[in-house]
């Protein structure tokens, strides 16, 4: 059931009769005004007394909600004494106040777009070892670079990504073209972090249009963390660009542990079996020859027993 308090009732009446006195006020200058133009006396006269009438109407209204308004709810309180019980409606109003819309966000009415794009240039080192004679065509167009750890049989990448977890291993970023010679030079550079890690270059050999793609693989300590980019050239003019990220850290290559095969290159050793040609063992016949200081013949001395003879 609606339960209305003393105070609501009084400002209810209150705004419907100030409502009743606007209107009525509004209808009588109106009415008064229209009465000027009407030429028949009768009319004119039933008009402005209609008119004088609401003005009336809305003088007494309007003093008579200004001592409703202050001086009903009083004596309705001599005779009805309010529930204190209404009291504990404003202790809700105290979660408004915890309420703080933050007024400090301020959005940035200045973004710093650069105005200089740079485009990728050709090294003069790679530059110089470029073979191909031919000018590559003016319209010569590539794809967007898509990078995968696999192509299909169609040159088409297998779950392509712009990011990928240490260990990476192989590496493919594929493409289509069209619009090419054969016989131009052709150049892919790999990036990290701005620094180049890797490049190929070499003639074209692909035809006009199709699908092709440059890899790398390198070992697994190589893939460092990072923003990687790929940039293909015809000649010294870029054509396109890729970039992808590394996430991770490289794992710690225990490949080290394979040089103790190594050991196997001892059974070399046997080669050592050519001390066989130690049968130089000749030079111990040089003890042989000191044989020779056998010289009994030393034993020449013995011929002077010669003096016998002087008996």
């Amino acid at each position: 059931m609606l339960q209305i308090d003393v105070h609501s009732t009084v400002l209810t009446t209150v705004i419907i009769l100030a409502v009743i006195a606007i209107i009525s006020l509004f209808f009588g200058i109106k009415n008064l005004s229209k009465s000027k133009k009407i030429p028949f006396y009768a009319k004119r006269h039933a008009r402005m007394v209609r008119g004088w009438r609401l003005v009336f109407t809305a003088l007494v209204l309007i003093p008579l909600a200004l001592v409703i308004f202050q001086y009903s709810e009083p004596v309705i309180y001599q005779y009805y004494v309010p529930s204190p019980t209404a009291t504990q409606s404003p202790t809700i109003t105290m979660t408004p106040s915890i309420t703080l819309t933050p007024t400090i966000t301020q959005t940035p009415s200045m973004t710093d777009t650069p105005s200089i794009t740079i485009t990728p240039s050709m090294p003069q080192e790679i530059a110089a070892e470029f073979e191909a004679l031919i000018e590559p065509e003016s319209d010569a167009v590539f794809s967007a670079i898509q990078f995968s750890n696999s192509l299909n049989s169609d040159l088409q990448p297998v779950d392509p990504s712009l990011e990928f977890t240490n260990p990476v291993g192989h590496l493919y970023g594929a493409y289509s073209y069209n619009n090419m010679s054969d016989g131009v030079q052709w150049t892919a550079l790999w990036y990290w972090e701005g620094e180049l890690v890797y490049y190929e270059t070499s003639i074209w050999e692909g035809g006009t249009g199709g699908y092709g793609y440059s890899d790398w693989n390198p070992s697994s300590d190589q893939w460092q963390p990072g923003v990687y980019e790929v940039q293909l050239f015809i000649g010294e003019v870029w054509m396109v660009s890729g970039t992808f990220t590394v996430v991770g850290e490289p794992p710690t290559p225990t490949i080290t542990n394979t040089p103790t095969q190594t050991a196997t290159p001892t059974n070399t050793p046997t080669k050592t079996g050519t001390p066989t040609n130690t049968a130089t063992r000749w030079p111990t016949a040089s003890v042989t020859i000191t044989l020779t200081l056998i010289p009994t013949s030393t034993i020449r001395p013995t011929d002077t027993q010669q003096p016998t003879p002087t008996e």
